[in-house]
C-alpha cells in the first residue's frame, strides 16, 4: 500500500518517478517477455484503467466480504450485537487493508508478467484461506485461520515490494525495503490475535492497527511512490460498486428465503423497497463527484485512502442490517423492531457522513448544498424509531437527498451559466 506517498504534492517532482532510473520503460511499450523488471509507472500514464487481474482480485475479496457480512447477521440477530460489530471491525480491516494494499502497489508498479500475475494469485489463495476463518473468529473468536490467511497474502506483498527494490535505485529502493520490512514485522505482532488470552485481543488489535497505518508514513518518508489518481480513483470506484452489490445479493437471499419459508410477503416488501433506495442512493451519492481530480491536486488522498474503511465496511453492513430486519420482520431474529432498524439505519448514516467528508464537500457550494448530506444522516437515524416502516422510511429520505442535492446543484450550475452569458454580453 503506497498511500503514504500523499502526505506530499501528489505532482511528479524530481523525487517521484517521472525521473527515477526504475521508471525509464514506457508504459507503451509491448509486454511480450515473461519476465521483466519491477519497475515504477509514470504518474502521468495515460488511459490507466483497472486491469482484468485487478477486478478478478476484487471479486474474490468480495467472498470474504461477505463471510464477514454473514457472521454479523448472526451475531446481531441473536442479541449479541456489541461483541459481532467489535469482530467486524477487527475480520473487515485485515479484508480491506490488504486490499489497499494491493491497490496502491499495483497503482505504481504493476508490470503484468508472469511473477507478478502468479504472486497476485497468491493474494487471492490467501483471502480465501481468511474467508474460510472467519465463522471461527466470530463464532470461537479463533483467530488461527484468519491469520493464515492474512499471513499468506502479506507475505506475496513483502515479495512484490522486494522485487520492486530490486529494480530500483537510491531512496526509491530504500521506500520499496522499508515497506517489506514493516509488512513482515507487522505479521509478527498480529500473533497476539493467536497467542495471547482473549481478553487482550482487542488491545493488540488497536496497537497493530496503529502499526501498520504508519508503515506507508514512515516507508513513503523520502521517496514518493507513483501512484495514479484516475486509476486509483476507478480501482476505488469499482470496489465501491461490488460491496454494493455484495449488498443488494445479502438482502435478495434474505428476502427470496423468508418469502419461500414464512410466506411474509407483505413484511418484506416495505424492507425490500427501502433497502433498494437506500442501495440506490449509495451509488449515486458516491459516484456523483469526479474525485480524481481532487487526489491529483491535495495532499488529502492519504485520508482520503484510509477513510474508506468507513466507507466499505458501512456499505457491507447495510446489507447485514437488511438481513437482520428480515430476519425480526419473520420472527427468526431475538431483537426488537427498533434494534433491527438500527442495524440498517446506523451504517447507513455512517455511509452518508463518511462520504461527505471525504470528497462530496469538496465538490459543493453554498451552506445548502454542504448540509444535504449531514441533514440526511441525522433523519436516516431518526428513522430508526419508527417502528416497521423504519427501513422504508430511511430509503425515502435517502431518495429524497439525491433529489434534493441533484436540484441544488442544478440551480447553481444555471445561476453560474447565467452570470458567465452576462459577463460575455458586457465583454
Amino acid at each position: 500500500m503506497t498511500t503514504g506517498s500523499t502526505s506530499h504534492s501528489p505532482s511528479p517532482s524530481p523525487s517521484s518517478s517521472s525521473s527515477s532510473p526504475s521508471s525509464s520503460s514506457s508504459p507503451s511499450a509491448p509486454r511480450t517477455r515473461p519476465v521483466r523488471r519491477l519497475v515504477a509507472r509514470g504518474r502521468g500514464e495515460a488511459h490507466r484503467v483497472a486491469s482484468p487481474l485487478e477486478l478478478f482480485f476484487d471479486l474474490c475479496f468480495v467472498v470474504a466480504i461477505a463471510q464477514a457480512g454473514a457472521a454479523l447477521v448472526h451475531a446481531v440477530a441473536e442479541g449479541h450485537a456489541g461483541q459481532g460489530v467489535l469482530d467486524y471491525a477487527m475480520v473487515f480491516f485485515a479484508i480491506w487493508w490488504a486490499w489497499m494494499n494491493f491497490t496502491w502497489f499495483a497503482s505504481a508498479y504493476d508490470n503484468d508478467d508472469v511473477p507478478y500475475r502468479v504472486v497476485t494469485l497468491v493474494q487471492i489463495a490467501g483471502v480465501l484461506v481468511l474467508a474460510a476463518g472467519v465463522s471461527r473468529a466470530f463464532g470461537e473468536h479463533d483467530f488461527v485461520v484468519v491469520w493464515l490467511g492474512y499471513l499468506i497474502m502479506r507475505l506475496a506483498l513483502a515479495a512484490q515490494w522486494l522485487r520492486a527494490a530490486r529494480a530500483a535505485e537510491g531512496a526509491e529502493r530504500t521506500t520499496a525495503l522499508r515497506y517489506a520490512s514493516g509488512v513482515l514485522l507487522c505479521m509478527v505482532g498480529w500473533l497476539g490475535l493467536v497467542v495471547l488470552p482473549e481478553p487482550a485481543r482487542p488491545w493488540v488489535f488497536l496497537v497493530m492497527v496503529i502499526a501498520e497505518l504508519s508503515v506507508p508514513m514512515v516507508a513513503e518518508r523520502d521517496f514518493m511512490t507513483s501512484w495514479h489518481p484516475h486509476h486509483i480513483a476507478e480501482r476505488y470506484g469499482l470496489f465501491t460498486i461490488i460491496v454494493l452489490g455484495e449488498t443488494i445479493a445479502a438482502a435478495t437471499v434474505a428476502v427470496k428465503s423468508a418469502v419461500d419459508e414464512h410466506d411474509a410477503l407483505g413484511e418484506l416488501v416495505p424492507i425490500a423497497v427501502g433497502g433498494l433506495l437506500i442501495v440506490f442512493a449509495a451509488w449515486w451519492i458516491y459516484f456523483v463527484v469526479p474525485i480524481h481530480g481532487h487526489l491529483r491536486s491535495s495532499a488529502q488522498a492519504f485520508l482520503w485512502g484510509y477513510g474508506h474503511y468507513l466507507i466499505f465496511a458501512s456499505a457491507a453492513a447495510i446489507g447485514a442490517g437488511l438481513e437482520v430486519a428480515v430476519e425480526q420482520a419473520v420472527g427468526t431474529a431475538h431483537v426488537s423492531t427498533t434494534a433491527a432498524s438500527a442495524a440498517v439505519t446506523v451504517p447507513t448514516a455512517l455511509f452518508l457522513l463518511t462520504v461527505w467528508a471525504l470528497h462530496a464537500r469538496h465538490f459543493k457550494v453554498g451552506l445548502a448544498q454542504q448540509l444535504v448530506l449531514p441533514v440526511t444522516a441525522l433523519l436516516v437515524i431518526g428513522c430508526t424509531f419508527l417502528g416497521e416502516g423504519a427501513v422504508l422510511a430511511a430509503g425515502l429520505v435517502c431518495a429524497l437527498a439525491v433529489a434534493t442535492g441533484t436540484t441544488l446543484t442544478a440551480r447553481a450550475e444555471a445561476r453560474e451559466d447565467t452570470a458567465r452569458q452576462a459577463s460575455d454580453a458586457v465583454g
